[in-house]
Order: C-alpha cells, then sequence, then structure tokens
C-alpha cells in the first residue's frame, strides 16, 4: 500500500478560473472562433480543450482577423498591445489577472513619481513582458539577487520595485533585501504581490515534504508558478517531478516509497490530479488523504463585456 498525501490549496486560482470560464463565455456569447492572444493560462491540456470547442490561440495580433473577438490571456500583455488591437479595431476581452493588473498600476505610480523601476521576474515571461510593456519609462530586470550587485540606474536615490506574481516568496525576499542594501531610498510592496495563490501552494509543499518521500506537481512546463513549486520540493530534499499528467509517471520514481505528496500548478485541472492518482494505482494500492490547508475562497469580477 502506498499513501498519497494531496495537498491544499491545489490546482486552479480564481485568476485562471476566471481566465477560462472568460474564454467560455465568450465562445457561447459570441460563438467560435474567438482569438486569444497567447495561450489563456499555462496549461497544455486547458489550451486543447478550450481550441477543440473554437478558441484560436496565436502569438501576435497580425494573426487575427479584422473585426474577430479577441482575449487577452491571463499573463496581461503590454500598452502597446492594447494600441495595437484598438488602431485594427479589435474587439478585445481582457482577461488579465486582477493581481497582475494591480502590479501594472502600481508600477505606473512609481513612474509618475518620476522613480526608476526595478521589475522581479523571469526574462521572456508572458507576465514580465505585459508589465514592462505596461509601465512608462526605463524598466530593469532582475532575476537574482547576484542581478542586484550588477545592476546600472540612472537615478539610484529614486527607484522603486514590482514583482512577477508568481515568483517564490523566499526568492522574492532574498531579491529585495539584495536591493534595499544596495538601495537604500528603494520602495516597493515587500513581498505582497506574490499572489496569494502562488503562496498557499507554496507553503502547502513546504508542508507535504514534512511527510512524504516523493512530491509529484502536475502542471505544464512552460509554468512558471509549477516549475517553483517542484523546486522548492527539491530544495527541502524530496525527490521532486513535474508531470503533465498521468503519462508522464516512471515506475522507477516509487521504488521503495512509501509516501507520495501531491499538488498541482495554479494553471491545472483538477482532473489531471485525479488522473494521476488513478495512474498510480496501476503501480500499487493507494490510501489518499488530504492536508489540511488554506480554503481559498477570492471570486474575482468579470468583464462587463460578460457579466
Amino acid at each position: 500500500m502506498m499513501r498519497v498525501v494531496l495537498a491544499q490549496p491545489r490546482g486552479f486560482c480564481a485568476g485562471v478560473e476566471r481566465a477560462i470560464e472568460i474564454v467560455e463565455r465568450a465562445l457561447a456569447k459570441f460563438g467560435p472562433p474567438i482569438y486569444v492572444r497567447h495561450e489563456i493560462v499555462h496549461n497544455r491540456h486547458v489550451v486543447e480543450d478550450l481550441r477543440t470547442r473554437g478558441a484560436v490561440f496565436v502569438d501576435e495580433l497580425d494573426e487575427i482577423p479584422p473585426g474577430a473577438m479577441t482575449v487577452f490571456s491571463a499573463h496581461g500583455v503590454a500598452k502597446r498591445v492594447e494600441e495595437l488591437a484598438a488602431e485594427r479595431r479589435l474587439p478585445v476581452i481582457d482577461a488579465t489577472c486582477p493581481l497582475v493588473a494591480k502590479v501594472h498600476q502600481e508600477g505606473r505610480r512609481y513612474a509618475a513619481q518620476a522613480r526608476e523601476i526595478v521589475l522581479v521576474g523571469h526574462a521572456g515571461h508572458a507576465e514580465v513582458e505585459g508589465t514592462i510593456g505596461q509601465i512608462p519609462g526605463p524598466v530593469h530586470l532582475v532575476q537574482t539577487a547576484e542581478d542586484v550587485a550588477t545592476l546600472q540606474v540612472g537615478t539610484p536615490d529614486r527607484l522603486a520595485y514590482v514583482t512577477q506574481t508568481t515568483l517564490s516568496v523566499d526568492d522574492t525576499r532574498g531579491i529585495i533585501s539584495a536591493l534595499k542594501a544596495r538601495f537604500p531610498a528603494i520602495v516597493g510592496p515587500d513581498v505582497r504581490d506574490i499572489c496569494y495563490a502562488t503562496q498557499n501552494r507554496q507553503q502547502a509543499v513546504h508542508d507535504l515534504a514534512k511527510q512524504v518521500d516523493v512530491i509529484l506537481v502536475v502542471g505544464s512546463k512552460n509554468s512558471s508558478n509549477s516549475n517553483r513549486l517542484r523546486e522548492i520540493g527539491q530544495e527541502l530534499g524530496k525527490p521532486s517531478y513535474l508531470i503533465d499528467d498521468a503519462s508522464a509517471l516512471q515506475p522507477e520514481w516509487f521504488a521503495g516509497v512509501d509516501t507520495v505528496g501531491l499538488t498541482a500548478g495554479a494553471s491545472a485541472p483538477e482532473m489531471l490530479v485525479q488522473g494521476v492518482l488513478e495512474g498510480l494505482r496501476r503501480f500499487r494500492d493507494v490510501d489518499v488523504s488530504m492536508l489540511p490547508g488554506v480554503a481559498e475562497d477570492v471570486k474575482f469580477k468579470f468583464p462587463a463585456e460578460l457579466s
């Protein structure tokens, strides 16, 4: 018998649920095709399911026919993308997570105070690119505390920082400490902009690691928060694997293992978690329990076009 402990909370957060439902409501109201700039959320299964129902995912706006209903992904977009959509007269529904939009607002507020902005985040991530493009003026990206040492800024006494919402609280805290040590006048929101769902899922992995031998994280390879959950498990000394679904399970991971921890990134649907449980039952009888954890009851409003 192998014990499986489910993390709580795990899987979909309110921002992801809202973004997916925005596409579903748009398909129901306006009919397919609905064009979505970038993956609505970073999960392959979610994207494929919506694609079969009439969502068309594109990299850039010039791939969208004139006048076609357009949705911006949960990660947010640069101001220039908004302007291009208006120039092309595309009707747009914005599925940007409200917590990401809050970071955009903070960045603009700091920029209006004539501050240079430091963004703590991962280069190339859709959220980071959108945030940089939402802030007028210089934005400096730092990914590690080591990056802070080589940071070149024009006004060291007029700096502010904002953070990508899906980073690790611990990593962000270290980078912010390094920024404050080098630039004592810097201002910013401490770690409050790490979103509640990211914090809760990371804490659940800390709790899981105390009870299990191996940790499985259900999520896609391009999901920042899912990757971080796996990294945290690994850092806590537990073999940890990021898997898309049950098909990725390897029997050798569970040789001599009594207890498995199972969680999911914020963009991974619960059906994939249940599928992994079924996959584990192919190897051995399974006894499933759930960690006590934070109950999330956050709800976000829908755009006026779909309310």
